[in-house]
C-alpha cells in the first residue's frame, strides 16, 4: 500500500529555503536535516522566487487566472459528461424505434 503524500506548510517550506540562501546550507544538508528531498527544497525556491517576482512586478492576477483555468476545466468536464449521456441516450432510442 502506498504511503500517504506527506504536506507541508508554508513556514516549513519557507525556513527550508532560508536554510540554503541565508544560511548557507547546502540542497542536501538541508534536506537531510528535515527529512526531505533535495529537488523538494529546489522546487519551493524556485516557486517562492516565482511567486516573490510576480508580486514585485504587479503580477496580481495570477490567482485569478488560475481560479478561471480551473472553473473552465471543471465546465469542461461537466458538459463532456452530458455530452456522453446525450449521446448514449440517442443510440438508446434509435434502436427502440427500429
Amino acid at each position: 500500500m502506498p504511503r500517504p503524500r506527506r504536506t507541508f506548510t508554508r513556514e516549513f517550506k519557507l525556513q527550508a529555503v532560508k536554510r540554503v540562501t541565508d544560511q548557507g546550507y547546502s540542497y542536501a544538508e538541508a534536506a537531510r536535516q528535515l527529512g526531505v528531498r533535495e529537488n523538494q527544497i529546489r522546487t519551493w525556491k524556485k516557486l517562492l522566487h516565482a511567486e516573490l517576482s510576480g508580486a514585485a512586478s504587479g503580477g496580481g492576477t495570477r490567482p485569478t487566472l488560475d481560479a478561471e483555468l480551473h472553473r473552465l476545466r471543471v465546465e469542461n468536464k461537466r458538459l463532456l459528461l452530458e455530452h456522453d449521456i446525450l449521446k448514449k441516450a440517442a443510440a438508446f432510442f434509435a434502436r427502440e424505434c427500429t
